[in-house]
């Protein structure tokens, strides 16, 4: 410690590395043969994890309720979680049990070495594989490449074939919303009336004939068909020509699919007409056709055009004119 007066201290002596303590697995070979066994048993849970995912996609699928979902995201994600952290703690307890722990210096130099040093790194890149124990330890090394190599299927299987469902772009160019279906609240499925629409109230809705879907399909449908149907003041709705027929004194009806992934857009703001997608706020201007005003959407979102039938209910004059929710690689606009 400098004193009061006297000048600065201009280096320190170097206090070098504290003495090398062993370690249990460097002095008893018993030790290290335990925690090789270990690591197995890590990498073997990490197998099994990847296993266990598969065969959760393959055997049991969300399903179209609740329960089944909870036990299908469970399974599935139990797996993974096995998965990754067998191969996590395996690699940190090899790694401080096994795996040389003698801590080196290694002098400052320019940039680019020269060919020497390159030649020398090359040899301690290959002491350190030696280090490791990999090669005179068969078993770890077939444990630590097996779950290694298959990990990856835990992502990939999800993804090829009907595991990961339907591949068929077609199913997402319409919805079944077809001229004359009513536009009925969402979950309730109650028809709704245009005169019990008022200036700035907002309506989840649904198609009335989801409820003729196959059960089994009739969760993918709602997901396409649903709609936000708001009442305007008709003096502040833009309309571009080729729509002012789909609207009807001011109730406009869009899809709540965002067109930047898919999101929910339901954040409806009064004064100012935006709905925000709550998941990376792109902001649409539903007084001016849905129009992006602000975040990643590159896409106004799909109107469904409206009118009312003889006993004033809402109902759809036809689908969407476009594909509803994000772009996919058929999609022209």
């Amino acid at each position: 410690m400098a004193h009061e007066g006297s000048a600065p201290a201009t280096h320190f002596e170097n206090p070098g590395l504290p003495p090398h303590r062993p370690r249990q697995a460097d002095v008893n070979p018993a030790a290290a043969k335990r925690a090789e066994r270990q690591i197995v048993v890590l990498f073997a849970i990490s197998i099994i994890g990847t296993i266990g995912t598969v065969v959760a996609w393959s055997l049991v699928p969300p399903g179209d309720t609740p329960s089944s979902m909870r036990l299908s995201n469970f399974l599935i994600g139990f797996g993974l979680f096995l998965s990754l952290m067998g191969i996590g703690a395996a690699a940190v307890h090899w790694a401080k049990t096994l795996m040389n722990d003698h801590e080196k210096v290694e002098m400052r130099h320019q940039q680019r070495s020269s060919d020497e040093t390159r030649a020398a790194a090359v040899e301690v890149l290959k002491e350190g594989a030696a280090d490791s124990g990999i090669g005179r330890r068969g078993v770890l090394k077939g444990a630590a490449v097996t779950s290694l190599a298959l990990f990856p299927l835990a992502i990939a299987v999800p993804l090829i074939g009907d595991v990961g469902g339907s591949w068929d772009v077609s199913k997402l160019k319409h919805t079944i919303w077809r001229k004359g279906v009513k536009l009925t609240t969402d979950p309730a499925g109650r028809p709704i009336k245009a005169a019990d629409v008022t200036i700035g109230s907002v309506f989840h809705v649904i198609p009335e004939n989801l409820e003729e879907v196959d059960a089994h399909d009739r969760l993918n449908q709602k997901a396409k068909a649903v709609v936000l149907l708001v009442r305007l003041d008709p003096k502040d709705l833009k309309e571009a020509e080729d729509r002012k027929g789909w609207s009807y004194d001011g109730i406009v009806a869009y899809s709540k699919i965002c067109t930047h992934v898919g999101c929910p857009v339901a954040l409806y703001e009064q004064q100012t007409h935006h709905l925000l997608c709550p998941c990376h706020q792109s902001t649409f201007d539903v007084a001016d056709g849905a129009k992006v005003v602000f975040g990643p959407a590159k896409r106004p979102l799909p109107q469904l055009p409206i009118e009312v039938d003889d006993e004033g209910y809402l109902v759809a004059q036809s689908d969407f004119h476009e594909p509803v929710g994000p772009s996919f690689w058929e999609r022209l606009k």
